[in-house]
C-alpha cells in the first residue's frame, strides 16, 4: 500500500498555501483570515525570526498534522509589511478561501438523505450509538408501506428513546457552549503598566534561549504588538526571578524610548530651523539608511543622513537615538545636535566635553606643530606630568578659532580626558605607595 503524502490531506488553507507557493516560491504569504492575518510553514518561521512574533504548532482544519503558525492582528499591518519589506522580502497578502469539502458537503446532502431512508433496517442502532441525524419521525413515515405493524412499533420506541438521549445531549452541547462564551467574555488581562503615551504594557516576562540555555531575554506586548526580544543581562535575570527587579523597571531598562513621551509630528516636518553661529541654519531633509556600500568601513549599519543646505552629511546611528528617531520621542534637531552639531559648529555640541576636576585650564595649549605643520592639543598637569599632543580635526579648529563655539579646555577634554585620567589616577596610586612604605 502506497504511503499517503501530505497532499492527501491537503484540502483546507494548506492545499491553498501550497498551491500559491509553487506560483510563487519567492514570496511570503500573508493569508488574511476573520481579523488576523496568517503565515504557515517556512514562512511562519522566517516571519517570526524577522518580526519577532510567536510561532507555535496546530492542527488545521482538514489537515491531520500540526503545521506551524505565526500570526499578527489585522491592525499591525502598517507596522510589519514595512519591515518585511525592508528585509529584502517579497510579500503577497491572499485572502482564505472555502475548503472544497463544505462546498461539496451542500451537494451530497441529498445523496445522504436518500442512504439514510434505504438503510432505514440499521437506523435504529446507528441513531444509539451516534444520536438522531434526521428527524426520527420522517425516517418513520418513510417506511411506514414497508415495515409490518409490530416493527414499526418496536422501532418508534427505539427511536423514541434515541431522541431523548439526542436531548440531553444536546442539553449539555448548549450548556459547554455556555461555559464556552462565559470563559471568551472574561475581562481582559490587565497591564503590567501604562506609558506616558497611554500605551499598555502586557505580557511582560524572560525567557530562555532554546539555541543557547545559557542566554535569557526580556521582551512585552504594548497595546498587543510584540517588541523585539531584548537579551538580559546576568544580574536583571537574578533580581528578576528573585522578585526583586519588576516588569516596569525592566522595561526602563531595556525599551526606554517605549516609555518616553512623544514629540509632536510638527516637529518632524522639513524644512526646519536651527540655530547655528552665524545665524539660522535650514535642515532641508533629515532621514535614516543602511550603508550598502560594500567598500565602507561602516556597511551594513544604519546612519542619519542630514542635507543642510548644499551640504550633505551623514553618521552611523547609535541603537539607542535608532530607537529614540523610530519612536517618535527625540525630534530631528536634537538628533541632528547631537550626531552633527560639532560639524556645524553649534557651541551646545561642545558643552559636554569638561576637564576632570583638579586640572589647571591654564595647562591647556593648542599650537600648531612644526615637523607636521598640523594643530594639536597638550595638558600640562604640573608635577603629574605632561599628555602626549594630539592632533585635532578642521571642524574641532573651525569652531575654536573661527567661530569660538568652542573653548581649548573643551577641545582638550575631547581628546584628552583619557589619558588625563589614566595619569591622575597613577600619581595616586603612586603617592598612597609612597606613604604605605613610609608607614
Amino acid at each position: 500500500m502506497a504511503k499517503k503524502t501530505d497532499s492527501d490531506n491537503d484540502n483546507g488553507i494548506i492545499r491553498q498555501f501550497n498551491e500559491l507557493k509553487k506560483k510563487h516560491p519567492d514570496a511570503m504569504l500573508l493569508f488574511r483570515r476573520n481579523s488576523s492575518y496568517e503565515l504557515y510553514k517556512q514562512d511562519a518561521v522566517k516571519a517570526a525570526t524577522v518580526l519577532a512574533i510567536e510561532i507555535a504548532d496546530r492542527i488545521l482544519p482538514n489537515y491531520k498534522r500540526p503545521v506551524k503558525v505565526a500570526s499578527f492582528p489585522q491592525s499591525a499591518l502598517d507596522v510589519y509589511l514595512p519591515r518585511l519589506i525592508r528585509s529584502g522580502i517579497r510579500v503577497a497578502i491572499c485572502d482564505a478561501l472555502d475548503s472544497p469539502l463544505k462546498k461539496k458537503a451542500g451537494q451530497d446532502k441529498s445523496e445522504n438523505n436518500d442512504r439514510t431512508i434505504k438503510n432505514s433496517t440499521d437506523m435504529g442502532k446507528k441513531k444509539n450509538e451516534q444520536g438522531v441525524q434526521e428527524a426520527p419521525d420522517r425516517t418513520v413515515k418513510n417506511t411506514v408501506d414497508v415495515k409490518p405493524a409490530r416493527e414499526k412499533k418496536s422501532k418508534a420506541k427505539a427511536e423514541t428513546k434515541a431522541e431523548t438521549g439526542t436531548d440531553n445531549e444536546v442539553k449539555a452541547e448548549k450548556k459547554d457552549g455556555q461555559k464556552t462564551e462565559t470563559a471568551q467574555e472574561r475581562k481582559p488581562r490587565e497591564p503590567q503598566m501604562v506609558t506616558a503615551n497611554g500605551e499598555k504594557v502586557t505580557h511582560g516576562h524572560a525567557y530562555q534561549s532554546t539555541t543557547n540555555p545559557a542566554d535569557w531575554y526580556f521582551t512585552a506586548k504594548i497595546d498587543g504588538q510584540q517588541l523585539k526580544p531584548q537579551k538580559m543581562d546576568a544580574a536583571d535575570l537574578a533580581a528578576y526571578q528573585n522578585k526583586e527587579m519588576t516588569v516596569p523597571q525592566l522595561m526602563e531598562r531595556y525599551y526606554p524610548t517605549k516609555l518616553m513621551p512623544k514629540v509632536s509630528e510638527e516637529a518632524f516636518r522639513m524644512p526646519m530651523e536651527i540655530a547655528g553661529p552665524d545665524g539660522s541654519i535650514t535642515v532641508n531633509k533629515f532621514n535614516v539608511y543602511k550603508e550598502k556600500d560594500e567598500q565602507r568601513p561602516d556597511f551594513g549599519k544604519y546612519k542619519f543622513y542630514v542635507q543642510v543646505g548644499d551640504t550633505n552629511m551623514s553618521a552611523v546611528a547609535s541603537r539607542q537615538d535608532l530607537n529614540a528617531y523610530f519612536d517618535r520621542v527625540a525630534t530631528p534637531n536634537q538628533l541632528i545636535e547631537k550626531n552633527f552639531g560639532e560639524r556645524l559648529h553649534l557651541k551646545s555640541a561642545y558643552e559636554k566635553y569638561q576637564l576632570p576636576e583638579g586640572v589647571d585650564p591654564k595647562g591647556v595649549r593648542v599650537a600648531k606643530d612644526r615637523n607636521d605643520n598640523k594643530w594639536k592639543v597638550s595638558v600640562d598637569l604640573g608635577e603629574k606630568g605632561q599628555t602626549s599632543r594630539h592632533e585635532i580635526s578642521f571642524d574641532d579648529g573651525y569652531s575654536l578659532f573661527k567661530t569660538k563655539t568652542a573653548t581649548r579646555e573643551q577641545i582638550a577634554a575631547k581628546y584628552l580626558n583619557t589619558e588625563i585620567t589614566g595619569m591622575l589616577a597613577a600619581n595616586t596610586a603612586k603617592v598612597e605607595k609612597t606613604a604605605s612604605i613610609k608607614m
